[in-house]
């Protein structure tokens, strides 16, 4: 949700996928799953659910971007002989996290799951369902899409649900001009071949998607984290008009970067926009001094003036996914997660309008306009703060506790109303001028987990970043774990259950409505009159149950309430507020940090802000300004 996006996919959902795991063992091969890929072959997938559903796993809905296709657009898959096998689901892109690195560039297959039919019935036009099409979060520098299960979904929705794997980091997202002076047209151009893989995987939609009974006339796309910031980019743009019909983004943000932003350095002066960390140029010099051909930065930059738009390309071309990804595993060591900072997401003009997102939307035919749901979390940071605040006490590197409760609470009381202003209410708001009664938008409350070992969850993560993705997916039968996970586990399912009935209704019928039993509270749209419904509030009943909110926020609002918050006791902890809308969100530049108050912050500063620490001419602080 913010400019140089650092949003992992957390420990509890880390935790959780361990503990269902991605599917069966072993699974076996289904006759009853034989299905036709339009001019590929056929394929053969496999039984869950004893038998409700049919999934078919790792279909290649690309050739793999390997070799002289790196850095290029996505070309359609290569047909092939016989029946393939789609039992398991394809590797996850390159990424770090391995040792030193994991996944494969060879990645770009997706899943489809669909209630069991056969294949006549799945080919009848008048038995076809609607379309949900996951993109996965992660910062768009690490997951895959098959990292929670859809079969709740599938099984108790009526819906087909299609995940997909797409590039990431500087795989799926990098512009410079030395790949720009070879490409072969626009797309090529554009740098955004990540954006670009989840088009090429709507159009593998709409070409077969009928097949496994889906509706090609009814696409919703849906993601959570970076994986909303890439719905909201599909939102806005032209190469994907008409390949999905509704949309459903979860705790992303409409966040664009220009090409200045994702090729300059860093220190650009001279009436020059400045890079973003880990921009193009910036990664060209921490290569160059990777690779021996520098000493330091500045003589990396020296170097990099003097060699030819064909000698980069073919330094950048010749080197291995590992040495690609070499400056970033060095900032990761002691990370608790694997994201590396890196822009991605460009404004183009051709796969991404050239435009700020909240202007266009704004607009009659600036956007793609579907009907559209965004929503975030009440407590959104405390996923990110459980490990790196200095208010969380820690036993041999675990959090146990809080060593300062108010502090915590109302740093995370704030990183959560930045995100809704920036990730809800202000483009659900400006959509509203143009789709009218065709816009939702949520707050998920929800944050009853349990308490391990007296581990108080619902104090140390609340209502977190991610977590509502175990309710939209439907909570899985954990055994034991469900006790660490939920304090009241069938009140959790409860409320698993009307999301799942809202989030379906909405991909059946282009609204959430009453839910798909139409017993549920009515989803209001978005009113722009005071008082009015603005959002639906998700928790379970003995916190409130499902609640209209009437209020609207922004992101000048959640400043000014910080400025004036009487429980921010002096200027060190009104600071580290502010620091942390630097981090984590837009509502405060690195420029406006160092200038708000009068230069309140002055004795209190960001710390480094590039990726490559060992080259940073931006170094100082205590480090809390590390690019989120």
């Amino acid at each position: 949700m913010i400019r140089w996006t650092r949003s992992p996919i957390p420990c509890l959902l880390a935790f959780v996928v361990l503990a269902i795991g991605c599917g069966d063992d072993r699974p076996h091969a289904d006759p009853a799953t034989m299905r036709e890929i339009a001019a590929r072959g056929r394929v053969v997938g496999t039984t869950l659910e004893d038998g409700v559903v049919h999934a078919w796993r790792g279909i290649p809905y690309a050739k793999p971007p390997v070799g002289p296709l790196r850095w290029r657009a996505p070309q359609p898959a290569e047909p092939w002989e016989g029946v393939r096998e789609a039992l398991t689901s394809g590797s996850p892109c390159t990424q770090l996290g391995g040792e030193p690195i994991l996944g494969s560039e060879d990645c770009l297959y997706l899943d489809v799951y669909a209630p069991a039919m056969a294949a006549d019935a799945a080919a009848s036009a008048a038995e076809r369902l609607p379309v949900m099409f996951w993109i996965h979060g992660g910062g768009n520098s690490m997951g895959w899409g098959d990292q929670l299960p859809p079969t709740a979904l599938v099984r108790d929705n009526e819906v087909v649900v299609v995940t997909i794997n797409y590039r990431l980091g500087i795989f799926g997202w990098l512009s410079h001009p030395a790949l720009r002076a070879s490409a072969s047209g626009p797309e090529d151009a554009s740098g955004n071949f990540g954006t670009l893989d989840m088009i090429r995987a709507l159009e593998w939609v709409r070409d077969n998607i009928a097949g496994f009974g889906g509706d090609p006339d009814r696409v919703t796309i849906f993601g959570e984290s970076a994986g909303g910031i890439d719905v909201f980019s599909l939102l806005v743009s032209p190469r994907a008009k008409g390949l999905f019909h509704g949309a459903i983004a979860e705790s992303g943000a409409p966040t664009t970067m220009t090409r200045a932003q994702a090729e300059h350095y860093t220190d650009a002066t001279d009436g020059v926009e400045a890079g973003l960390p880990g921009s193009s140029s910036e990664l060209v010099a921490a290569l160059l001094v990777q690779t021996g051909r520098a000493d330091d930065r500045e003589q990396a930059k020296r170097v990099a003036a003097g060699l030819s738009h064909g000698e980069l390309e073919a330094m950048l071309r010749g080197l291995s996914a590992e040495a690609l990804l070499a400056p970033f595993i060095a900032v990761l060591e002691d990370e608790s997660m694997p994201i590396y900072i890196t822009p991605t997401v460009y404004r183009d003009g051709h796969v991404v309008s050239d435009g700020e997102p909240l202007e266009l939307f704004a607009t009659s035919g600036g956007w793609n306009e579907v009907p559209v749901i965004a929503g975030t979390n009440r407590e959104e940071a405390k996923l990110f703060f459980l490990m790196s605040s200095p208010h969380v006490s820690r036993t041999f590197g675990i959090p146990t506790g809080l060593s300062n409760e108010r502090l915590y609470d109302v740093e995370g009381e704030y990183g959560g109303l930045a995100w809704r202003a920036m990730g809800a209410d202000e483009p659900i708001a400006a959509m509203q001028q143009v789709a009218s009664e065709s816009v939702w938008a949520y707050r998920f409350d929800w944050d009853e987990e349990g308490s391990p070992f007296g581990i108080e969850l619902p104090k140390l993560l609340g209502a977190a970043h991610a977590v509502e993705m175990l309710f939209v997916f439907g909570l899985q039968d954990l055994g034991w774990a469900d006790r660490i996970l939920y304090d009241d586990v069938e009140s959790a399912r409860v409320l698993s259950e009307q999301m799942r009935s809202y989030w379906a209704n909405f991909a059946h019928k282009g609204r959430p409505g009453r839910g798909q039993a139409h017993e549920l509270p009515d989803w209001a749209a978005w009113s722009p009159r005071r008082g009015a419904p603005k959002y639906l509030i998700f928790d379970s009943e003995r916190d409130g149950g499902l609640e209209v909110g009437t209020d609207r926020i922004d992101q000048a609002f959640v400043l000014r309430r910080a400025a004036q918050d009487p429980r921010l006791l002096d200027d060190s902890e009104r600071c580290r507020v502010y620091r942390n809308f630097v981090k984590w969100s837009e509502v405060l530049t690195p420029e406006a940090y160092v200038a708000i108050d009068d230069g309140v912050c002055a004795d209190h500063p960001l710390g480094r802000r590039t990726p490559f620490p060992s080259l940073s001419h931006e170094t100082g602080g205590d480090g809390d300004g590390r690019a989120g």
